[in-house]
Parts: C-alpha cells; sequence; structure tokens
C-alpha cells in the first residue's frame, strides 16, 4: 500500500500547549441549534483566552505559496494574525496582527479566516465579524504590502446585510474568487421579508489590480446559513461551489453550483437525497476536491432519513450525477468534518472521530480517482479540543493541518507525490 511519512512538525515558538477547555463547546446562534455528536472541537468564546496568540486560538487555516513557503492565519482575541514559515511549519516568525483592534470574530466551529497567497507573494485574508447579538455579520478583506505590512481592512462588498462563511481560492490563472453566504435578498423594498429561508449564496472575482472585489451577485438564494462553503476549480474561470442548501420542507442536503465561464453560474445541482430535516443549523459544511481528470470529489455529513453520518461521493459528469455515497467511520465514533485532497494521481480523503477519550484523524487514498480507496488509518490523534483537519499541498506532498490543545499546531507531511 501506499508509504506514509510520518513527519510530525511542531511549532514550537507559538504553538505552545493550548490552554485546557471544555471540549468543543457549540455555537449556538438565535436561530440554530447544534445537531447531536457534535462535540469535538475547541471553545470558541474568546474570553476563555483573550490573548492573540496561536496558543490561545481554536481554529487556523494554512496555505502554501508559490515558492514552497507556508502562511498560517488565526483567530484569537478578537484579532487576526498572519505568520510565516520557510520548514513546512516548524517554525514561524513573529505574527503580524492584521485587524487595528479588537473586533467581535465571527469564530464558531465552521467559521475561520480565508486565506491566500498569490504567484507574487501577496498574501489576501478574509474574516468576518458579528454586527450586532442576531448574528449577522460582516465579511472584511486585506492584502499585504511589499513591506508585509496590511492594508487598512474594507468590507468585501457594499451591501449592508450580513455576510458570513467567506472562502477564497486562487484558479489556475491566479485570478482571486470568493464566495460568501449573504442575506440582502432577505430585504424587499427595506423590508424584511419573513417567508425567505437562509441566506443567498454571493459571489466575486477581483479587479485587474487583485486587490479590490467587484460588485457581489447571488449564484443561488435559500442556501443553509451557517455553514461553510467548499470551493475548487474545474478550469480557469471555472469555479464549483459545494454547499448545504435548503430544499422544499427544510431539507438541508448538500448541492453543488458549477460556472459555466467566469461569470455564470450554472444550475444547481444535488449531491444526495440524505433528506435531513431541520429547522436550525447544523454548522457542518461539506468538503470538495476536483482531480486533475475532472472528476468532482464531494464528502460532507448528515443527519438525515435517508441516511446517517460522513459520506463521500463522485461526479465524472460536472455534477449532474454523484455515485452512491460511501460512508466513512460510524455513529459510535461521531464521526465529522471530513476534508479532501486531490494531488496529482491520488486522492486524500480524513476526517475526524472522537473514540470517547481522544480526537482522532482517520484517512484513506483512492489511486483511481475514487473508485476504490485503501484501509483506513489513523494518521494523528490528541486528548482534549482540536480544530477540524484540514488537508493541503505545497504542491508536492500532502499533508494533513491540525491544531490542537495537546500538541499545538502540527504539520504532518503524509508522502511525496512528486
Amino acid at each position: 500500500m501506499f508509504p506514509y511519512r510520518m513527519a510530525l512538525l511542531t511549532a514550537a515558538v507559538l504553538a505552545a500547549s493550548l490552554p485546557v477547555r471544555a471540549q468543543d463547546a457549540p455555537v449556538h446562534h438565535d436561530h440554530a441549534a447544534m445537531p447531536p455528536g457534535m462535540t469535538m472541537g475547541m471553545n470558541t468564546k474568546q474570553a476563555d483566552c483573550p490573548d492573540s496568540a496561536l496558543a490561545c486560538a481554536s481554529t487556523a487555516t494554512p496555505f502554501f505559496a508559490p515558492d514552497g513557503s507556508l502562511t498560517l492565519a488565526w483567530a484569537s482575541g478578537g484579532r487576526i494574525a498572519v505568520a510565516h514559515s520557510t520548514d513546512h511549519g516548524a517554525h514561524f516568525d513573529t505574527p503580524i496582527l492584521i485587524n487595528p483592534s479588537v473586533e467581535r470574530l465571527d469564530s464558531g466551529p465552521d467559521s475561520r479566516p480565508a486565506l491566500v497567497v498569490d504567484r507574487n507573494g501577496r498574501t489576501t485574508v478574509a474574516y468576518a465579524i458579528f454586527k450586532d447579538s442576531a448574528y449577522n455579520g460582516e465579511v472584511f478583506v486585506t492584502h499585504s504590502e511589499p513591506d508585509r505590512s496590511f492594508t487598512q481592512p474594507t468590507p468585501i462588498t457594499a451591501d449592508t446585510n450580513s455576510q458570513r462563511f467567506v472562502t477564497m481560492a486562487l484558479d489556475s490563472d491566479g485570478r482571486l474568487f470568493a464566495a460568501w453566504l449573504d442575506k440582502r435578498d432577505r430585504m424587499v423594498g427595506g423590508v424584511r421579508n419573513p417567508d425567505y429561508i437562509g441566506a443567498g449564496l454571493a459571489w466575486s472575482w477581483t479587479d485587474a489590480a487583485g486587490t479590490k472585489f467587484n460588485d457581489a451577485r447571488i449564484a443561488v438564494d435559500n442556501t443553509c446559513e451557517c455553514c461553510r462553503i467548499a470551493l475548487a476549480f474545474s478550469a480557469p474561470g471555472r469555479p464549483v461551489l459545494l454547499f448545504r442548501n435548503v430544499f422544499a420542507g427544510s431539507i438541508r442536503d448538500h448541492a453543488v453550483i458549477g460556472f459555466t465561464d467566469a461569470e455564470t453560474p450554472g444550475p444547481l445541482q444535488r449531491v444526495s437525497e440524505d433528506n435531513w430535516k431541520l429547522h436550525a443549523c447544523p454548522h457542518h459544511g461539506p468538503a470538495l476536491a476536483i482531480d486533475a481528470a475532472g472528476t468532482w470529489h464531494a464528502a460532507w455529513f448528515t443527519q438525515g432519513a435517508a441516511r446517517k453520518g460522513v459520506f463521500y461521493a463522485r461526479s465524472t459528469d460536472q455534477g449532474a450525477h454523484f455515485s452512491e455515497p460511501l460512508k466513512l467511520g460510524g455513529p459510535e465514533v461521531q464521526a465529522g468534518r471530513p476534508t479532501l485532497l486531490a494531488l496529482h494521481n491520488r486522492l486524500y480523503l480524513a476526517w475526524k472521530e472522537f473514540d470517547g477519550t481522544n480526537g482522532v484523524i482517520r484517512m484513506m487514498v483512492s489511486q483511481d480517482g475514487g473508485v476504490t480507496f485503501d484501509t483506513p488509518r489513523i494518521i494523528a490523534e490528541t486528548a482534549g479540543g482540536s480544530d477540524h483537519p484540514l488537508l493541503v499541498s505545497d504542491g508536492k506532498t500532502a499533508f494533513l493541518s491540525w491544531l490542537t490543545q495537546g500538541q499545538g499546531y502540527r504539520m504532518i507531511a503524509l508522502g511525496d507525490d512528486s
């Protein structure tokens, strides 16, 4: 089977052992409830650890630049911090705080700063704050200057309604695309529409200079309002978005939209009929990867009438049809938080489990485009709380990025695919 190189790189300078906190305190909204079994992350209450150090963060977002250097962003103590590493996370330089003052950050279990570094070395960070007690949000964007300072954060859109759960990615041509959940369409003539469900799926490209986002547009309305969005590209200028939608009867199953060109979202296509009827927010978004052969790979969590747990499916016709969902883990281990990475001829699929004592990351690998997988195996575990797992790559090697209370920030090399 595929050999794993279990190189554990610990960010010793910035990520001393995280303070012990209650495991995975859920973030409850006035419009949301956490489903059973979703108790495997870290407490996100900023008052528990007001410091802006990585050791006080509950989530961390990694990004490998084209030169192989690693940038890490995190939210803690009301501040967004960014640090760089040239040795795959073994050491980081001094963090830079990119928002000028303490803010009420939107840093719940499915929200984290979005981060990209372009081919010119410019770092762009997007993050959200809460504007009020009703959990209406606002997304801000900032980018680095040549002296490594950051510009004053500015709103991603001029609309004054709620924006949350932003995601960003660069296509292969280097253009920057963003998507987020947006509630502008719940307002009609300045009056809130009581029949409007969920949020709109908003999107935008940056301008020619790559420093400001163009006017936002809504790809589809009535998506689930508090789950992260998964983003990948099928070709240059062809984003693909996977998200939890709200179908008739408050069925919160997953759907995908693939753009037909840079400015035209394609039709909404259902990934799986799980039939999860829920008048609340799961706070549990999906994962998406598109491989070199053009196959779309999706992984998600559901508690539907048709199936329960974490599942994987693939599409070879650009989302028109998906394979029969493959179940990962089981209810006894509270499987959740899947993550996907397509790198060269391999597809990596990992997820999180809880054995009653430890948080466990289990992974399996496919070398035939998701048709078959090797035997799932444990690649990391920790006592205490932890962030969701993230699979990332520097272009040659696949890594697991994981922030934990017990071991701090970890970047685990899974193998060299060059």
